[in-house]
C-alpha cells in the first residue's frame, strides 16, 4: 500500500470516528445483546440492547438522565426504540419526559394506574407534544425476535392496597441461555397473582421495592430459582439479606455503581 492510499484510509477512518462521536454511534460497542441495571441510586433504570434495538425500562429520578443517556450512547446505537415504564412513581419515571423529548421513541408501554404528580404531568405533556399514544399493558405482551424474547406483564385490575406499586409491569427477558426477571415495585398481592400463571427459572431477578422485605420474596425465589438478585438501593432489610444469604444467591446493588451488566458481542 503506497503512502497516498494509507493517508486516504486514515483520513476516512478519522472522519467516520468524528461523525460517530456526534451521532452517538460506536461500532466497537455494537453488541448482539446487552443488559445493564444502571447506577440510579434508590431508583430504577435498565437498558437492554438486542441487535439494532434499544429498550429502556424505567428512567430513574430526574437527575439520573445524564447517566442513562451515557449508557444509551455507549450501546453503539445512540437511540431509544422502546420505553417501558413499570409504574408512575417518580423514582421510575423521573426523567421519562426528557427521554421522550430528546429521542424518537417508537413505542411506549405503561401500567394501568395514572398518578397525580409533577412528573406524570410532564410525561403526558411530552407524549401529546410528540403525538405518541402509549400502550397500557394488561396481561402478557410478547416481543420476540430470533434468540430474544421479552414478555411484559401488566395487571388486569386495580389493587386496593398501594395501587401505584401494585400496578407495576413485570418483565421477563430471555436471550440464548440467559434470563432476567424485573419485578418493578410489585408488592405482595401483585407478586402472588403473577406467580399463579408464570413459571420457569431465571439467572437474575431484579427484586421489587428497593431492598424492602416482602412476604412473597421467599416464594418468588422458590418459584423462579435465580442465581442472583438485584436490589435498587444501597440498603437492604436484614430479613431479606438473611434470605438471600440462606439461598446462597449473588447480591447486586445499583446505588454505588451499575448493579449488574451482561453482554454478548
Amino acid at each position: 500500500m503506497d503512502k497516498k492510499t494509507t493517508i486516504i484510509i486514515i483520513g476516512i477512518i478519522l472522519i467516520l470516528a468524528i461523525i460517530s462521536y456526534f451521532v452517538g454511534f460506536n461500532p466497537i460497542n455494537y453488541y448482539k445483546f446487552k443488559i445493564v441495571f444502571i447506577n440510579a441510586g434508590k431508583a430504577d433504570s435498565t437498558v437492554v440492547v438486542y441487535k439494532d434495538k434499544t429498550y429502556v425500562i424505567d428512567t430513574g429520578e430526574e437527575d439520573n438522565f445524564d447517566r442513562l443517556e451515557t449508557e444509551i450512547k455507549s450501546t453503539g446505537k445512540g437511540k431509544v426504540d422502546v420505553l417501558i415504564l413499570t409504574h408512575f412513581d417518580k423514582d421510575h419515571i423521573g426523567c421519562a419526559y426528557k427521554l421522550i423529548e430528546k429521542y424518537d421513541i417508537k413505542e411506549v408501554y405503561q401500567s394501568n394506574v395514572p398518578k397525580d404528580s409533577e412528573y406524570y404531568s410532564k410525561y403526558i405533556e411530552v407524549l401529546n407534544k410528540k403525538n405518541i399514544t402509549p400502550n397500557t399493558i394488561e396481561g402478557d405482551k410478547t416481543i420476540e425476535d430470533d434468540k430474544f424474547k421479552m414478555v411484559i406483564n401488566g395487571p388486569d385490575k386495580v389493587y386496593e392496597d398501594d395501587p401505584s406499586n401494585n400496578s407495576s409491569l413485570i418483565i421477563s427477558i430471555k436471550y440464548n441461555n440467559k434470563s432476567f426477571l424485573l419485578m418493578g415495585d410489585a408488592l405482595n398481592d401483585r407478586m402472588e397473582d403473577y406467580m399463579k400463571n408464570h413459571f420457569g427459572k431465571y439467572d437474575i431477578i431484579k427484586l421489587p421495592h428497593h431492598g424492602d422485605y416482602l412476604k412473597q420474596d421467599d416464594k418468588l425465589i422458590e418459584v423462579f430459582k435465580p442465581k442472583g438478585v438485584i436490589v435498587s438501593s444501597n440498603d437492604i432489610d436484614k430479613k431479606l439479606k438473611s434470605l438471600i444469604e440462606e439461598k446462597k444467591l449473588e447480591l447486586y446493588y445499583t446505588a454505588d455503581s451499575d448493579g449488574y451488566m451482561w453482554k454478548e458481542w
